[in-house]
């Protein structure tokens, strides 16, 4: 059996049917019965408390519900998701200043700046400034220009207890999904690795959100699910990492000590520079090494924050290269346009284009054909309306 540990950070795919074991209909079932002798009364075994059980179990009931209800209207606003050119995963602030924590598999293809949405839907700019040492799958990122935000506080490192209710949120398969709400158990605490194993059900895009305890605390960073099929799914078995990890690493971020790459290999060129508006010329050179896309053309990716209604032309100028262009407007997960040759005389590309929202807009300056390289100069500015 091939019996998978799965990161749940980026997803395109929404699975909606799940496999199990059930005896049950989408219609809903039936409990079996055992028949009674109609005729026969069987005695209360619970005397005269039976009403005061039940009305127990239903305050009890009713309790947790809205112990639920406003653990989510209070944590909610802190959870973010993070767009990436790449895909998708969850995050949360962790100070009033926009210090967000989230796994490292989520932002280290985008290691210099993400597009970050709030709970409300507002996008924002964030630059990554710390990544977790020896393999720890966390990261940090700094809101830009932020100030008074909400924000979680961490659990006691050491609290969590096996069998204690926890309480994950975060955005799985979808962006259209954020701030989704899910709950469940500690099952176990792993010995040697430390991390937290729970059944509150968490999926791709997942990666990076909180695991909470009732008093909306934060115990751990969801990371990963366990899975024995080739459907990257919730099967009932998640992983997060505890209190007593994530503590040191916010603290050699706020001292400067954190790791500012990935320990992860990457390409010689996986940053995503920030692109002016002002018609500055920005040169550069696509080679081997670069990032690629699926058909091994290499690609450099630049972002900026549009506003809705301006209309840009960004220009793309080479004399060794097909030139190609892609723009993304990941927090919606949309292609907003892309160009090829200006004209058949040239390489050239171009694109004009009215910006549709307020958000944080990717480019991919691409070679087009696989394997190309050279050199080639970049300018994007606001059109004169």
């Amino acid at each position: 059996m091939n019996r998978k540990f799965l990161t749940i950070g980026t997803s395109a795919i929404l699975t909606t049917l799940l496999g199990g074991i059930c005896v049950c209909s989408l219609f809903g079932c039936q409990l079996p019965t055992i028949a009674k002798n109609p005729q026969k009364s069987e005695p209360n075994l619970l005397g005269d408390n039976t009403k005061q059980i039940k009305s127990s179990i239903i305050i009890a009931e009713n309790s947790e519900e809205q112990n639920r209800i406003q653990l989510y209207e209070k944590a909610s606003k802190s959870v973010v998701a993070i767009a990436t050119g790449f895909g998708h995963g969850s995050g949360f602030i962790v100070s009033p200043d926009g210090l967000v924590l989230t796994n490292a598999h989520v932002v280290e293809d985008s290691s210099k700046a993400v597009a970050v949405v709030l709970a409300d839907g507002t996008q924002v700019l964030a630059d990554v400034v710390g990544f977790g040492s020896g393999g720890l799958d966390l990261a940090a990122l700094k809101i830009r220009n932020q100030k008074n935000l909400p924000y979680l506080r961490l659990a006691t490192p050491g609290s969590a207890r096996v069998g204690q209710s926890v309480y994950a949120i975060g955005t799985p398969l979808s962006l259209e999904l954020q701030n989704t709400l899910t709950y469940g158990i500690i099952s176990r605490i792993d010995p040697k690795l430390g991390l937290i194993q729970h059944d509150a059900a968490v999926n791709p895009g997942n990666s990076g959100g909180p695991l909470l305890n009732s008093n909306g605390q934060v115990i751990g960073v969801n990371s990963a699910i366990f899975n024995d099929t080739e459907i990257k799914r919730f099967i009932g078995i998640s992983f997060a990492i505890p209190t007593e990890l994530i503590q040191p690493f916010l603290v050699a971020v706020e001292q400067g000590n954190a790791q500012l790459a990935s320990g992860r290999q990457q390409p010689s060129n996986s940053q995503d520079t920030d692109l002016s508006l002002n018609g500055q010329v920005l040169q550069a050179s696509l080679k081997n090494g670069d990032r690629t896309l699926p058909n091994n053309s290499y690609f450099h990716t630049y972002v900026f924050e549009g506003k809705a209604g301006q209309q840009i032309t960004i220009e793309m100028d080479s004399q060794q290269i097909d030139s190609h262009l892609y723009l993304l407007l990941p927090a919606k997960e949309r292609l907003i346009a892309q160009n090829d040759d200006i004209s058949p005389k040239d390489f050239n590309a171009r694109l004009t284009v009215t910006l549709p929202e307020n958000g944080i807009y990717y480019l991919l300056a691409n070679t087009f054909e696989a394997g190309e390289s050279g050199s080639y100069s970049l300018r994007a500015a606001i059109s004169q309306q």
